[in-house]
């Protein structure tokens, strides 16, 4: 099984935004998926119950922040939504039973400072496995000044980027219906799909 966990210490990064669209690919693959969610705020839970029954499955894992369990015995993946903050025991209990962690990031100088340090203490606990770790730039404008910070900041840290994930109402439209971009039709979000490529081949690797 592959464990893919969305980690960022600072909140509104648009983790829950990538754990339920990275179920989502999951799904849309024939995979059987499970979606857990440790963060107080339980939006990806939220999102699950939107999700339409004639909608391809995703299982819920049963997770709480004192609690990971174990997601279910049939999912062949699983994707980890945690909350703002996570430090100590916990996010290294994550860490350790993650195959993969994907760290959504903003162009802002206010993301970037307060991800340094989780990031550094990423690649400490996963010395050698730089692969195992990859950065997702969110709601990304390339004409702008912090793009530019986000690109430099990103170019220090000898991890894989992803991607850049433009900001669009898809994923607010989407979300509110408990559906993904690999739900609908291609067409509808061909820029969308076309810019989570270089993610869905690091997935598909884990």
């Amino acid at each position: 099984m592959a464990l893919i966990a969305v980690a960022n210490p600072k909140g509104g990064v648009g983790k829950s935004t990538l754990a339920t669209n990275i179920a989502g690919y999951y799904a849309s693959r024939g995979r059987d998926v499970a979606l857990g969610d440790i963060d107080g705020q339980q939006s990806a839970r939220w999102w699950l119950e939107q999700r339409p029954a004639a909608a391809r499955p995703i299982a819920l894992w049963e997770a709480s922040p004192d609690w990971l369990g174990r997601p279910p015995r049939e999912a062949h993946s699983a994707v980890l939504d945690t909350p703002a903050g996570l430090q100590g025991w916990r996010l290294k209990d994550v860490l350790r039973k993650a195959d993969r962690v994907v760290v959504p990031l903003q162009a802002s100088v206010f993301d970037i400072f307060a991800t340094r340090q989780f990031l550094d203490e990423l690649h400490e606990m996963h010395a050698g496995e730089s692969q195992r770790i990859g950065i997702v730039c969110m709601r990304v404008d390339p004409r702008t000044h912090a793009a530019d910070q986000l690109q430099e900041f990103v170019a220090t840290l000898g991890l894989p980027v992803l991607g850049h994930l433009r900001s669009t109402q898809n994923y607010v439209h989407l979300a509110a219906h408990g559906l993904t971009l690999f739900d609908v039709s291609p067409t509808r979000v061909a820029r969308d799909l076309e810019q989570w490529q270089p993610l869905c081949r690091w997935l598909d690797a884990a």
